[in-house]
């Protein structure tokens, strides 16, 4: 019922039909597309993104519904008295019907309704929508205001006092929630706006109020806070997880790019360089290493490889395997059996992975090198302008076969050979990517190199720009003295 204090105002002209029938139109097609995008959000409740993006899907569904009802209610006008809000609605959406259930026309009204509380007469006004919110049997008569916070849950009731005592008294609007218990037990929202309806000497003589049923959209609402804080969350130990696993993987990579020169002295040592390539999405910080030490037989061991895996669980496994790479290594074991000794190692470990790499003994006395593989791309051979990869000895993966015996290849080194030992993510990256074709057509450039770091530089000037899906590791020695 409209407020006394706009009486002497002219009343507003309706809309004309054309201009609410294409709004009407446009609503509904908006209706149509949010359908279309909740659907492709998927129903998986394990997805925190998505479960959020359809708790969006589902706020923005619940705007657009009331947004088509006030709509429908400016095209039909003001409706005659006693008239059904929709003529010829299907029974079961009548004046019982619960707020904010199914999709229909009048399940949309009822979300709506009036009131209108006279102080001078006590009489009280509620339209048929109101009877809908608050579950109440018209026969059994509107509530009067000292009679409604009977149904007001209580921690809401002071609330609601406080908004009418400001509207009789100071003449302040209301705009404010508050919630309902229903006669069947269910706990309604209601968002209530009003003013004080003033007699001709200015003083309150009622109060009328339009409340609106806003349960679906506040749970909408709750439900869009409660996934974006958990996705924060998620966000947040996503990011803290991979902050540990680059500062394990940090810790446990040889600090040093590069030039190292193992051994030390003599004509035949190596010039080594490495370097570490991301991969293009940060979370994926995954198994890979790469490691070169002097062994205490004079020889030197050149090792990368990669676990299955990303985060912390990964570079802790790797840390692990790494770990006894180095001490069998150093204990002498050559490179077929301590291959061995790492799948064994593996297939014992509480966290099951797979792996895969290459581990090289290089002797500089004699300048060969005796190397084992598991599944890893062999190492590429620089020599003279041209390139090509070694052929590999018999191995499995890692972890892959219990009792696997590994082969060992030798490969007889010359001053100025160039070797490079890389994991797989370095051209497992993309159809449009050089590949390890693109690594041997670098041999005519490293032929004119002097040192392990100015070959790194030309893979890193046409590896380290592009996008790939893994991170990658690289490892070059260089034979003789630069």
């Amino acid at each position: 019922m409209p407020s006394h204090v706009f009486a002497d105002r002219p009343a507003p002209q309706p809309p004309e039909r054309g201009t609410v029938d294409a709004l009407i139109t446009r609503t509904r097609l908006l209706r149509g597309d949010m359908d279309a995008v909740r659907r492709d959000a998927g129903a998986d409740d394990d997805d925190v993104q998505g479960r959020w993006q359809r708790a969006l899907c589902d706020l923005a569904v619940h705007h657009l519904d009331d947004l088509g009802t006030h709509l429908g209610q400016l095209k039909e006008g003001l409706p005659a008295a006693g008239a059904e809000p929709f003529a010829g609605e299907p029974s079961g959406h009548g004046a019982h019907a619960h707020p904010g259930s199914g999709g229909g026309p009048a399940s949309l009204l009822s979300r709506v309704g009036s009131a209108d509380w006279n102080l001078l007469t006590d009489e009280v006004s509620w339209s048929d929508e109101l009877y809908q919110i608050f579950g109440r049997p018209p026969e059994s008569g509107p509530l009067s205001l000292d009679e409604l916070p009977s149904v007001v849950l209580p921690d809401d009731q002071t609330r609601l006092t406080a908004m009418v005592t400001d509207c009789l008294v100071d003449g302040k609007p209301i705009d404010g929630e508050f919630r309902i218990r229903r006669p069947d037990s269910t706990v309604r929202t209601l968002h209530m706006m009003g003013e004080p309806g003033l007699d001709s000497d200015g003083c309150t003589a009622s109060m009328w109020a339009v409340l609106r049923d806003v349960s679906d959209l506040r749970r909408s609402e709750r439900t869009v806070r409660e996934t974006e804080d958990s996705l924060q969350r998620r966000e947040r130990i996503a990011s803290t997880e991979r902050q540990v696993a680059v500062e394990l993987q940090e810790a446990v990579l040889p600090p040093w790019r590069g030039p190292v020169r193992l051994p030390q002295g003599g004509p035949a040592a190596l010039d080594l360089a490495a370097h570490y390539l991301p991969s293009a999405a940060p979370s994926r910080i995954g198994g890979d290493w790469y490691d070169a030490m002097a062994l205490p037989d004079g020889q030197s061991l050149l090792t990368v490889g990669d676990l299955t895996g990303h985060g912390v669980g990964a570079t802790s496994a790797m840390a692990m395997l790494l770990g006894a790479l180095r001490g069998m290594a150093v204990a002498g074991i050559a490179p077929g059996a301590l291959m061995g000794h790492l799948n064994e190692l593996l297939e014992a470990s509480a966290q099951p992975a797979l792996g895969s790499s290459v581990c090289c003994r290089y002797d500089p006395v004699e300048q060969t090198l005796a190397w084992a593989q598991s599944g890893h791309p062999a190492p590429l051979l620089f020599r003279g302008g041209t390139g090509c990869a070694l052929t590999p000895p018999s191995g499995v993966l890692l972890g892959a076969m219990p009792g696997t015996a590994y082969g060992q290849a030798q490969e007889q080194l010359r001053t100025g050979d160039v070797l490079v030992l890389h994991t797989g993510g370095l051209t497992a990256h993309g159809a449009d990517a050089p590949g390890e074709d693109g690594l041997l057509a670098l041999a005519p450039r490293f032929a004119g190199a002097g040192t392990a770091q100015e070959c790194m530089r030309m893979i890193v000037e046409q590896y380290g720009h592009t996008e790939r899906q893994e991170d990658s590791c690289v490892l070059i020695a260089r034979v003789g003295t630069p």
